[in-house]
């Protein structure tokens, strides 16, 4: 039996794209009758599919698809609209994950797409049963995967913009060093301030250094040693 995943306690932060899958998996196939199991997967256009399941023998029924690009999973996507194996005993479509989907016993499923903001995730239920999910797309898994998306679309931008105050962070940390080096280097070469960060920046660019290590340095020697490169970037040479 899959493990059922700790209840979200914390802020977003704490919330990565496999836990909130796992979740979704868990609660669909809690409310869905006739499901044996689920799967859910994620992915923002590129080539990473994060994906979750509720037990192991279901992994392989996601991955195949997703390696091969063929099955209900890509097919929902493509459409954009849920997609039914009534019974895969009589499917004619997919015949790698057909094939996989009856050793593992399982006989019908459905795949439901939730597209958000560029995030694409699916939610799969099967069950041992022909028939037996028939009214899961009206049911309450899509509700569940629309809720489980928009928390996706949520987390990320959350990240997000904990990165962008994490560089603003740093740029203010660094904005006196990089004021101090500015105020050298304009004693320096007798420029003005917009010429002495134009050569901070540039010398940051060649040496693929980061700009406020490069300012510290300036800082640490008094310019000492940079004289000629610094000649040679305001001559242009």
């Amino acid at each position: 039996m899959a493990l059922v995943p700790e209840p979200d306690l914390a802020g977003p932060e704490s919330v990565m794209p496999g836990r909130r899958l796992s979740e979704l998996a868990e609660q669909a196939v809690r409310c869905t009758s006739g499901c044996c199991g689920a799967g859910t997967t994620v992915s923002e256009g590129g080539s990473e599919h994060p994906a979750a399941v509720t037990h192991p023998d279901l992994a392989g029924l996601v991955s195949v698809q997703l390696r091969s690009g063929d099955g209900p999973i890509p097919a929902a996507q493509e459409r954009g609209a849920p997609v039914q194996t009534g019974d895969l005993l009589r499917e004619e479509r997919w015949p790698e994950y057909r094939a996989m989907a009856l050793d593992s016993g399982v006989r019908s499923s459905v795949t439901l797409p939730f597209q958000r903001a560029g995030l694409a995730v699916t939610l799969t239920l099967f069950s041992f049963r022909p028939g037996a999910l028939d009214d899961v797309r009206h049911g309450p898994a899509r509700a569940l995967g629309d809720l489980a998306t928009t928390g996706l679309v949520r987390d990320r931008r959350y990240r997000a913009a904990l990165a962008e105050l994490d560089h603003l962070g740093t740029a203010l940390r660094t904005r006196p060093v990089v004021d101090q080096a500015c105020g050298i280097i304009m004693h320096a070469l007798t420029c003005d301030a917009d010429k002495a960060f134009t050569m901070l920046r540039r010398i940051s660019q060649t040496s693929n250094r980061k700009l406020g290590d490069v300012a510290a340095a300036v800082v640490r020697t008094r310019g000492k040693g940079l004289e000629r490169e610094l000649s040679q970037l305001a001559s242009g040479t």
